[in-house]
């Protein structure tokens, strides 16, 4: 069981990407069964967090009616998302000082675990390391875990010096457990990256009331 007094992370919403096989756009403002897929991504993971943020680059106004910060990327060059995690680490440390962890999502998931963070704390526990990232039938989703705010100096000089972009590379240094959930009757992490994707998350969230 995870630890009851554990505090809650800062959430980030990661839709820094360029969309291209959405065929642009913000994937996130596209609808599933009639809500955004940044609504429902907000009601799934957003109580567990102790606040949210969004991190998306261009005209923050386009999110203006969600009420959240909108964090920009300020590493150069689309780097992916540990630009976006960067990001969100280094509002945390400005404006959340109290907050030691920041819980990433990717922004065009709309079938998140409601016990998410839980888990995710609960198995970075367990391994004794200070890094846990989800994964669904054995396969890790490594933009979805959890980072100390305390690394962020650390996760900067990857970027910016070392031009260090896979995810996975990094969080080997310092040690990173994984949370596994069933992929079945559908995969929590499932996300929305084409088309044919938003008709099969419509369909999933059609046939599973919880969804």
């Amino acid at each position: 069981m995870s630890d009851p007094v554990a505090k809650k992370p800062l959430g980030v919403l990661l839709a820094g990407g360029l969309a291209r096989r959405m065929g642009g756009g913000d994937k996130p403002m596209r609808a599933v069964a009639g809500r955004t897929i940044l609504d429902r991504v907000t009601a799934r993971f957003g109580p567990q967090c102790d606040g949210l943020v969004l991190n998306a680059n261009g005209d923050p106004a386009r999110f203006a009616g969600f009420g959240l910060p909108v964090v920009a990327d300020d590493v150069g060059g689309f780097a992916g998302p540990l630009a976006g995690i960067l990001a969100a680490l280094d509002w945390a440390a400005l404006h959340r000082p109290e907050v030691e962890t920041v819980a990433s999502v990717s922004a065009d998931s709309p079938f998140l675990p409601r016990d998410l963070v839980a888990r995710l704390e609960e198995a970075r526990r367990d391994a004794g390391v200070p890094l846990a990232c989800a994964a669904s039938e054995g396969r890790t989703q490594p933009p979805i875990g959890l980072w100390p705010v305390a690394l962020r100096h650390d996760l900067r000089h990857a970027l910016v010096v070392e031009d260090l972009r896979k995810i996975d590379r990094w969080t080997a240094r310092h040690g990173c457990a994984a949370a596994d959930w069933a992929a079945s009757p559908y995969d929590p992490f499932f996300n929305a990256n084409t088309p044919e994707d938003l008709d099969e998350a419509e369909r999933i969230a059609r046939a599973h009331q919880d969804a």
